[in-house]
C-alpha cells in the first residue's frame, strides 16, 4: 500500500504539472471505486483553476476555488501526468484534462481508492476530522507520545502506526524507526521513557524524510508518478532483512515477529 512518503512523491510529482491550470475535461470510465465517484464530478471540475495540491497523511488535496478534490490511492492507485488523448490501459478510472495539455490519470486495478469533493475545509471531513498530527508537526513530540500512550496497553509499534496518534507511518518504517530508536516493537508503548519517546520522533522523522528523498518505497503495484519505482528499499536497515546480521549494532541478527497482524523486524541484542 502507498505510504506517506510515496504519496508525498506522488504530489511533488505532479504539482508542478498542474498547479495554476484549468480543467478542460473530465472523464470517468470507472466509478465504482471504495466510494461512489461523484456523479456531478464533470460539471463540477469543469472550468475550475487548480490553485495548489496539498497532502494530509495519506490523502492528496487538488485544492479549487469552490473546493477540495480528496484523493486516496488505496492500496495499489497511482496518479500519473500525461498527455490528453494517451490511450488508457485496464483499470485507469479518471482522466482530469488541464487546458487540453495536461492530463491527470487516476490508475486503480483493485479499486480500493478513492475520489471524493467536498465544499467544506477537508480538515473536518470525516475522513480526516480524527487524524493526528503529521510527523514534522511540533505537536508530535516525545511529551504528546508519553501523554497519550498512559492509557494504552499495546505494543509501541501498534502505538506508532496508530493514525490517531501520528500519521503515516506505514509497517516498513515503524519498523525502520523502532531500530534506529532501539526499541523493541513489542514493548508496552506505556513503559517507553521520555528519552527514548525522544529519539523515536527524531527516527521517525529521518526514516520518511530519506524515504521521500529516494521517491518511496516500492511495493508491488506502487511506482512514482514518472513511472520508475523509488529505491528507498535499497537503504531499509531491518525491515526484509530477517536473519541476516544488524547493521547498527553488528551483534545481533534480524529476527521477525507479527505484531497487530503485520510483520515486524528487530534486532534481537540492541533494541530493548
Amino acid at each position: 500500500m502507498p505510504e506517506l512518503p510515496e504519496v508525498e512523491t506522488t504530489r511533488r510529482g505532479v504539482a508542478p504539472h498542474l498547479t495554476g491550470r484549468t480543467v478542460s475535461a473530465v472523464i470517468v470510465r470507472e466509478r465504482r471505486l471504495r466510494q461512489p465517484v461523484p456523479r456531478d464530478l464533470v460539471r463540477i471540475l469543469t472550468g475550475q483553476t487548480l490553485t495548489a495540491v496539498r497532502r494530509r497523511a495519506k490523502y492528496l488535496l487538488l485544492e479549487f476555488p469552490r473546493g477540495t478534490l480528496i484523493v486516496h490511492l488505496g492500496m495499489s492507485g497511482s496518479l500519473r501526468v500525461l498527455e490528453p488523448g494517451t490511450v488508457a490501459r485496464p483499470h485507469d478510472h479518471i482522466d482530469i484534462v488541464f487546458d487540453a495539455a495536461r492530463c491527470l490519470r487516476f490508475h486503480d486495478p483493485r479499486r480500493f481508492g478513492l475520489m471524493l469533493w467536498t465544499v467544506d475545509d477537508p480538515a473536518t471531513h470525516p475522513l480526516l476530522a480524527k487524524l493526528g498530527p503529521e510527523p514534522w508537526d511540533l505537536r508530535f513530540s516525545a511529551d504528546y507520545l508519553v501523554d497519550l500512550a498512559r492509557t494504552r496497553t499495546g505494543a509501541v509499534k501498534n502505538f506508532l502506526m496508530d493514525g490517531h496518534a501520528v500519521v503515516g507511518v506505514g509497517n516498513i518504517y515503524a519498523s525502520e524507526s523502532l531500530h534506529r530508536a532501539l526499541i523493541h516493537p513489542t514493548r508496552p508503548a506505556r513503559r517507553v521513557s521520555h528519552a527514548r519517546y525522544d529519539a523515536l520522533v527524531t527516527s521517525v522523522r529521518e526514516v520518511l524524510d530519506e524515504a521521500i528523498t529516494f521517491g518511496g518505497t516500492t511495493l508491488r503495484d506502487f511506482t512514482r508518478d514518472d513511472g520508475e519505482p523509488g529505491y528507498f528499499r535499497n537503504e531499509l536497515r531491518v525491515y526484509d532483512r530477517a536473519g541476516q546480521a544488524c547493521l547498527q549494532c553488528g551483534k545481533g541478527d534480524i529476527r521477525t515477529r507479527v505484531i497487530g497482524q503485520r510483520m515486524s523486524y528487530f534486532c534481537v541484542k540492541c533494541q530493548r
